[in-house]
């Protein structure tokens, strides 16, 4: 072999070593950066997640535990049939009070031109939880919830613990007939949720002057008739679901609806003196009639 020739075989040689250190150069590189984009990938996954569950947690937090009730539930409960509630009449309340309600006094209350229905309650007071759905059913004869109405749960630290409720907290709604005024002044926490006003609280305390024994439900309807406690046993929706409440309210020997339902007849009755008996639809039926006469 020729000097020249031995030369070109070196040099040959040396090329393709430059090119197995360069390619193992780039091997080696390719392998970190595939190493580091997937720890990259895993770490930007694991931080996604975090944030995720610490949104949920604060939404959560700041929902104070209020659900958005479904559909299904809020169509059974503002859509009991008249069939059922006139089948119902008064139900389970002469058992529990034989006193539902008692007369207001002073001017009438109204706003926006139309008699107002003033409720002031706590997200934690089962009796308010009670006193709830029998409220949503007769609203739901004079008019409509304009927002989403949320469910949530009783105190578990006091009487009836976690009885299941829907909460009137930034409630919309929408009559001809009447104004209604929720105000839960207190969470389920008992944390300050809505403060009454000046007017709510004296009105509040005409009718209940002891601040110190001043409880919740309290309901004014329109200064004609006030309800200062709930007309039912709560103890009745005991370890029921919102489902199950909702699903019973229409079979009328249920003990859920003889309690839920004669409860909403007695609000229906007193929302009636309100309106003058306005609608005659609602107003004139059978079991409204029926409690308006002990009214």
């Amino acid at each position: 072999m020729g000097k020249a020739s031995r030369i070109r075989q070196q040099s040959a040689r040396e090329k393709i070593a430059a090119q197995r250190v360069a390619a193992q150069r780039l091997e080696r590189r390719n392998r970190i950066l595939i190493t580091g984009g997937s720890t990259l990938l895993v770490l930007v996954i694991v931080i996604a997640f975090i944030l995720v569950k610490a949104n949920q947690g604060s939404n959560s937090a700041s929902s104070g535990g209020r659900t958005a009730l479904p559909a299904s539930v809020v169509s059974q409960v503002t859509g009991v049939p008249a069939s059922t509630l006139n089948a119902v009449g008064k139900g389970a309340v002469p058992s529990t009070t034989q006193s539902p309600l008692k007369p207001g006094t002073g001017a009438a209350l109204t706003s926006a031109g139309k008699p107002q229905m003033l409720y002031i309650g706590a997200e934690y007071c089962p009796y308010c939880a009670a006193m709830r759905w029998s409220m949503a059913i007769a609203l739901g004869r004079f008019g409509t919830f304009t927002t989403p109405l949320y469910g949530i749960h009783s105190s578990a630290k006091d009487v009836y613990p976690n009885t299941a409720t829907l909460t009137f907290y930034k409630a919309g709604y929408a009559s001809k007939y009447l104004t209604f005024t929720p105000v839960e002044n207190l969470t389920v926490a008992k944390t300050l949720l809505q403060n009454p006003t000046a007017a709510q609280n004296a009105i509040w305390a005409r009718y209940e002057p002891n601040s110190q024994t001043r409880g919740y439900p309290f309901i004014d309807f329109g200064n004609k008739l006030v309800l200062e406690a709930p007309i039912y046993n709560p103890g009745v929706l005991a370890g029921k679901t919102w489902s199950q409440i909702a699903a019973a309210l229409k079979s009328p020997s249920s003990p859920i609806a003889q309690a839920v339902d004669g409860a909403a007849n007695y609000v229906t009755g007193a929302i009636c003196r309100m309106t003058n008996n306005q609608p005659a639809s609602v107003c004139s039926a059978p079991a409204v009639t029926a409690v308006q006469s002990g009214l």
